[in-house]
């Protein structure tokens, strides 16, 4: 829509060329109301292919904004030249932060653009846009970003995140490369995902050792495939990102079912960290109950959180450029810089920092006699510190692993966990039914005390929102392998039955849990096929076919308090 409010229609340049300063010519397609004008322009650059319908819709629904849209193939991906150099690769980001700035000087000088240039992407189409901002191309004034964090290892932590991750790299990356390269099998993403949902699903996910995955299947990425692999546990956030080095207002957008919700993280470190005062002021954070990416629907899982949770991606893009590119006053950088959607209460509050500095951290223990297994144990969640209890104890198969309740795609989402009701390998801690609403927002952490008989092994755990009809909703979930518990450069293995301390970063939330529920932990040694299986063996688990059944116990006693620590906000 137009100044006025009107619908403005919108034409599409298809295969404009930009020239890097290498001479490798990048394909972008470039959207624009058909009245003209100077208009500035939005940035979209992608390895995902320019045309996909998702880009084109978005894209038109922001030039009817006023806008100049421009939607790019990355290096090496589909119309454009040049070599792909995957962030997983040895040689990682090689050319992205000069062809990010090249190409943002490049859409500021294109016919009808004002010169002011915008970003804006998701998860790769984010991690690009941090490769370019700390080379400061003149013509940059705002970004739109999400999905992405500074340390890949908060949510890779050294496991690979086997459904999403195999998905991602056959059905995504891989067709496109297989068709520059000739090699046979799927050019497309559309003909991946299909055999993917029909044929290949229900054998790669189970597939061992993941370093003897076919060359056919890998399609020309399997030596990067093995470097990935073999260096898991370090950070892939590019190293030439500085964040003192960055000088540009950003709108952080993420999801409390975002699995890479380390955005948060973005925000927190360009408000301490950013260049100037300004751009450190300038930083706006929106976190909702959404999944990975821009999709934000009012409707995930088993949720309806109501109609105040979705709204269009393009609305609320449009409304940060039309301050920081247009001039327009949307008052948006009058409000508090986070804002922050409550599930159970279902309604948007602002947060003048994360996490929120209103809410207090308060120890919830876990309290047992020994049989905690499954909800019907005698699994206790409490504020109550623990004194001499037994601990509770578990077998862990990786033959036959708790299974990961997400969607078809694995992305994280509301599931109903009574699912895994019967099974004995998850222990479960709740509390009393709850007299009173008590809200929680902000970071979660599971401190656990815990031994194996395994060498090496999984610990996850899982905040869960019980309601009184006994459905049980995940809210958060963590995960640590024990040999990277004190250190990712230099992992070591268990000493059998000895009892270590570990501590779980968990997703952030920000939920009601209301008079009536329970707040309900769960803890247990799987979650697949969201993260990969320990062998328990501990070799290395990409190049390891055995698997060994771990005897597990975790300990709750004055000596040994395990506990979540839980942000509250505090009422009246």
């Amino acid at each position: 829509m137009n100044a006025n409010g009107s619908e403005q229609v919108v034409k599409r340049f298809a295969d404009l060329p930009a020239a890097m300063r290498d001479g490798t010519v990048l394909m972008a397609d470039v959207y624009g109301p058909s009245d003209g004008g100077q208009l500035p322009v939005v940035l979209i650059r992608t390895p995902y292919r320019k045309s996909w319908q998702g880009f084109v819709d978005l894209a038109n629904e922001i030039a009817a904004r006023g806008y100049l849209v421009v939607v790019q193939d990355m290096r090496g991906r589909y119309a454009s030249e040049g070599d792909f150099d995957p962030f997983f690769s040895p040689t990682a980001g090689k050319y992205e932060a000069s062809d990010g700035y090249d190409t943002v000087e490049w859409a500021a000088a294109l016919p009808g653009s004002t010169g002011a240039v915008g970003t804006l992407g998701w998860s790769y189409g984010s991690l690009v846009q941090w490769q370019l901002a700390p080379t400061r191309p003149p013509h940059l004034r705002a970004m739109f970003t999400g999905g992405h964090g500074p340390d890949s290892r908060v949510v890779w932590p050294g496991i690979f995140t086997r459904d999403r991750q195999l998905q991602w790299s056959i059905c995504t990356m891989v067709p496109d490369t297989r068709r520059r390269l000739g090699l046979p099998g799927p050019t497309s993403i559309e003909e991946a995902q299909r055999l993917w949902d029909t044929i290949e699903r229900g054998k790669w996910l189970w597939f061992t050792p993941m370093a003897e995955f076919p060359d056919y299947i890998l399609g020309g990425f399997r030596e990067v495939w093995h470097y990935w692999l073999s260096h898991h546990n370090q950070n892939w956030f590019p190293k030439q990102v500085i964040f003192p080095e960055i000088d540009v207002p950003a709108y952080h957008v993420t999801g409390w079912y975002d699995r890479l919700w380390s955005t948060v993280d973005m925000f927190t470190r360009m408000v301490k960290e950013g260049r100037t005062a300004r751009t450190r002021s300038s930083q706006r954070l929106i976190v909702g109950p959404w999944t990975h990416g821009f999709n934000l629907t009012r409707r995930l899982g088993i949720m309806d959180f109501g109609e105040e949770a979705g709204f269009p991606c393009a609305e609320l893009a449009a409304r940060w450029f039309d301050y920081w590119l247009k001039g327009i006053d949307t008052d948006i950088v009058d409000e508090p810089p986070v804002r922050v959607f409550t599930m159970g209460a279902n309604r948007w509050h602002f947060e003048n920092e994360w996490p929120p500095a209103r809410a207090r951290l308060i120890d919830f223990y876990c309290h047992s006699g020994g049989r905690a297994n499954t909800p019907a144990g005698d699994g206790v969640l409490s504020p109550q510190a623990p004194g001499d209890e037994p601990a509770d104890a578990y077998i862990y198969d990786p033959r036959d692993p708790v299974m990961s309740l997400h969607q078809p795609d694995g992305q994280a989402a509301p599931s109903d966990l009574r699912e895994h009701d019967l099974r004995q390998d998850i222990l479960v801690y709740q509390t009393p039914v709850l007299e009173g609403d008590l809200e929680v927002t902000g970071e979660i952490t599971c401190c656990l005390f815990a031994a194996s008989s395994a060498r090496d092994t999984d610990w996850t755990a899982r905040l869960v929102d019980v309601h009184p009809d006994g459905l049980a909703v995940n809210l958060s979930y963590g995960i640590v392998r024990a040999r990277y518990r004190d250190s990712w450069s230099n992992p070591s293995l268990l000493e059998p039955g000895r009892v270590y301390e570990y501590r779980l970063r968990l997703v952030p939330t920000s939920n009601l849990f209301k008079a009536g529920h329970r707040i309900r932990v769960d803890i247990s040694s799987s979650d697949f096929p969201n993260y990969d299986r320990n062998h328990n063996t501990g070799q290395d688990y990409w190049i390891d076919s055995a698997f060994v059944t771990a005897r597990q116990a975790v300990f709750h006693d004055a000596e040994h308090p395990s506990r979540i620590i839980l942000p509250v906000v505090l009422r009246g």
